[in-house]
């Protein structure tokens, strides 16, 4: 599961931008496309990380994620097939089971885990809901603002973030997303998005800050570097879309208590 140490301020930048530019092509493909292809993308996602975030938390019993990942795919395939308000109720399995499996580290197991099942439906009912310019507005946000934070961290250094979490991210890296987010929000208000697109980009990009945090947070207290291999230059899945799951989750927070700036398109 650990990877071998990468040489150079700059050594992982290739392997980083090829895979990186890879999986933004299939996304944006599967995002324009919508109904069943993003859906079916939602679902492989969301079965990788669970599995992935039980790989980390039991490596001695890998049976039990692979088991786990599947479990996700499936209950959340279900819930887009029976399209039921109700439906959100059976999230709740893959949580639960991750309390069980992952014994030791029960609550936090339960908690990403439900994190993981709220982004893999939330992704998919907002691209449905409000439309192809929201979902496009939060990806561009988080993928903006992780580039912003990468450049301007490796480049302009300073002091750390939150050091005993992640040693590796600076203030200057974390100001440099939030710039980022605001500039896209920017232009999406441009399109007619509203105005609140500019305040609310840099929230969205310090909540999938949060979400990364929190993935590193695991990482450190297992042991681990990556959360897998797949993904050259990325790590794992779950290393990728950490962000994204701090951003997509926070929305469909404040989606109950405003209206999305963004919502047609």
């Amino acid at each position: 599961m650990t990877r071998q140490p990468r040489t150079g301020k700059w050594g992982d930048l290739v392997p980083r931008l090829a895979s990186g530019l890879a999986m933004v092509a299939i996304g944006l493909a599967a995002i324009w496309w919508g109904g069943p292809v993003f859906a079916a993308l939602s679902v492989l996602v969301t079965g990788l990380m669970v599995w992935e975030l039980t790989e980390m938390l039991r490596p001695e019993r890998p049976g039990k994620a692979v088991g786990l990942g599947l479990v996700a795919a499936a209950t959340l395939t279900f819930v887009f097939v029976i399209h039921e308000p109700y439906g959100l109720l059976y999230l709740l399995i893959v949580p639960i089971m991750a309390a069980v499996i992952c014994t030791g580290r029960r609550r936090i197991g339960a908690a990403y885990a439900l994190a993981i099942m709220l982004t893999g439906y939330g992704l998919v009912a907002l691209r449905e809901g409000a439309g192809l310019g929201a979902i496009t507005w939060i990806v561009a946000v988080v993928v903006v603002s992780d580039i912003m934070g990468y450049f301007v961290g490796r480049t302009v250094g300073g002091p750390k973030f939150w050091p005993k979490v992640s040693p590796k991210k600076t203030w200057s890296g974390t100001i440099g997303g939030w710039v980022g987010a605001a500039l896209v929000g920017f232009v999406f208000a441009q399109m007619g998005g509203g105005l609140a697109m500019i305040w609310i980009s840099p929230l969205l990009a310090f909540a999938g800050q949060l979400g990364d945090i929190a993935e590193s947070a695991i990482k450190r207290a297992t042991g681990v570097k990556d959360s897998s291999s797949l993904i050259p230059g990325h790590g794992g899945v779950l290393d990728r879309f950490d962000a994204l799951t701090g951003a997509v989750v926070f929305l469909m927070l404040i989606s109950q208590v405003t209206t999305l700036p963004l919502t047609e398109g």
